[in-house]
């Protein structure tokens, strides 16, 4: 594998395999990764929806964070419930700074008979995050990063049905739910949960069991690979954040839509990050929310998209857009200043200098199907 500096790309373990499969390779979180396979981003979002999608996603961040109190440690650091964390149980939190910015978002999981917790966070922000955590619990609790670990996403309607070929025990398992059992004959940590909106399965393997796990699931008639530019349009259409657009250090939880992170019980301690003053946004109500945007016609509004009133007057910005194709209209998400924040108001993007009617519309704009309970 390719060492990492400002002029050579990373490869994941499946490199070879995504060029045999005709996988047109690109840029992206310091990586080579597939924008598409042959059947391009339409059938490959669409086949995801109604049958499955396999993912490689092994630019991912992976670490344990061990100690005699690990949970009590990684709570000086987010504002979500890490110490009720029950067995096989996993959770979405927010890393933050000092003044209360989002540095990032990952998944925190606590797996049966293991004191050690696991951590997945985003690719691009992975060797930052984990400086940032290890300096920051200066010795309270060891960080140690699994470079040499996989993750692929199985996605779509389909996906119990096909793991369950091959990991039968993963069937059992509900949304957000993890644990340690065997794929395809080798070792893994399995979760339900993922990035589409759609019920589905994270596996976590060593690096080098990657391709065994990937063309057993690509053996399946349901399964097709799917590139970077369906996994955008997916978790757009499923109102879900993509960290460095939706999300970064200027935005606290509050303003970003985010609060159902926060505990119970940590709102009550008040003692993550920044606390007072996300607390007191909590209460009185930001000055900036982020919405669902939904265009008239058929003109998408991308990223950088200024949001005005009816006005004319510049109220907010788009952050992720494109066109749905479950939706089959275009979608977007943004930031507006809160009095423009609810359902139903009426707002202009200006695209490319025109206005562009739309409105406010709830997310996510194509239902999540997760399998809960």
């Amino acid at each position: 594998m390719a060492e990492h500096s400002d002029d050579v790309l990373r490869r994941t373990p499946l490199y070879a395999l995504h060029v045999e499969l005709g996988g047109k390779m690109v840029p992206f979180a310091g990586y080579e990764l597939p924008v598409h396979y042959r059947p391009g981003i339409l059938k490959e979002h669409l086949h995801t929806r109604a049958r499955a999608g396999l993912f490689d996603v092994s630019h991912m961040g992976q670490a344990a964070l061990s100690g005699s109190d690990p949970a009590a440690a990684l709570e000086s650091l987010t504002p979500a419930d890490v110490k009720g964390l029950k067995e096989g149980q996993q959770r979405y939190a927010l890393l933050l700074n000092a003044q209360g910015g989002i540095k990032d978002d990952f998944i925190v999981a606590r797996l049966e008979g293991e004191a050690t917790l696991h951590l997945v966070v985003n690719g691009a922000t992975k060797e930052g995050d984990f400086a940032y955590i290890s300096g920051e619990l200066n010795g309270a609790a060891e960080l140690v990063p699994h470079p040499h670990r996989a993750l692929l996403a199985l996605q779509g309607p389909a996906a119990e049905a096909v793991l369950g070929r091959h990991a039968p025990g993963a069937v059992a398992l509900g949304f957000m739910k993890a644990a340690r059992m065997h794929v395809a004959g080798v070792p893994a940590i399995i979760s339900r949960s993922g990035y589409t909106g759609e019920d589905g399965f994270e596996i976590s393997i060593a690096a080098g069991d990657a391709e065994r796990v990937a063309r057993a699931l690509l053996d399946e008639s349901d399964v097709l690979p799917i590139g970077l530019g369906a996994r955008d349009s997916l978790r757009l259409e499923a109102g879900l954040c993509l960290y460095g657009h939706d999300l970064d250090e200027t935005i606290d939880p509050i303003t970003a839509n985010l609060a159902w992170s926060i505990g119970k019980r940590r709102k009550a301690d008040a003692d993550f990050p920044a606390a007072h003053r996300i607390l007191k946004l909590l209460a009185e109500g930001p000055r900036q929310k982020r919405v669902g945007l939904r265009p008239d016609g058929k003109a998408p509004a991308r990223e950088g998209t200024a949001i005005a009133d009816k006005s004319g007057r510049i109220v907010g910005e788009v952050t992720s857009g494109g066109f749905g194709p479950s939706a089959n209209a275009p979608v977007a998400m943004g930031y507006v200043e809160a009095a423009f924040a609810g359902d139903g108001t009426e707002l202009d993007l200006l695209v490319r200098g025109r206005p562009l009617a739309a409105r406010v519309a709830p997310m996510p704009f194509v239902p999540h199907r997760y399998k809960r309970g």
